[in-house]
């Protein structure tokens, strides 16, 4: 047997979001009415609604239960350039990338790079 292999998806243990978080996001799926609006919202796939909801995702909850919290549950961040935003406004401007023809995207860039509220790479 090969002991050199990854481990896959289903063999990683789930990352359950904390209470609070899993009851914004049911919340936000009840007023939604599917939770495909609210992956979308949220700019994520319908499949990793799904996966929070039934504490079975795999993947990178910290930056997830961060995106919850600013969208749902008012979050927000002080940014160097643009002030008070919401945190999911926050990791949306750190995900953008650099842009010269736009000051504000520029100073974003800059600035993002040694921000405390930086998302964990």
């Amino acid at each position: 047997m090969n002991s050199n292999k990854k481990p896959t998806a289903q063999a990683r243990a789930a990352r359950p979001l904390p209470s609070d978080v899993l009851s914004a996001l049911s919340n936000a799926v009840a007023r939604a009415g599917s939770q495909s609006k609210v992956a979308a919202e949220l700019g994520v796939s319908t499949a990793v609604v799904n996966q929070l909801l039934k504490d079975r995702y795999t993947g990178d909850t910290a930056t997830l239960t961060s995106r919850i919290r600013g969208q749902y549950m008012a979050e927000v961040v002080q940014c160097p350039v643009m002030g008070t935003l919401g945190r999911r406004h926050c990791l949306d401007n750190q995900s953008r990338p650099l842009a010269f023809t736009n000051p504000t995207r520029s100073a974003l860039h800059a600035a993002c790079k040694t921000c405390a509220n930086r998302k964990d790479t």
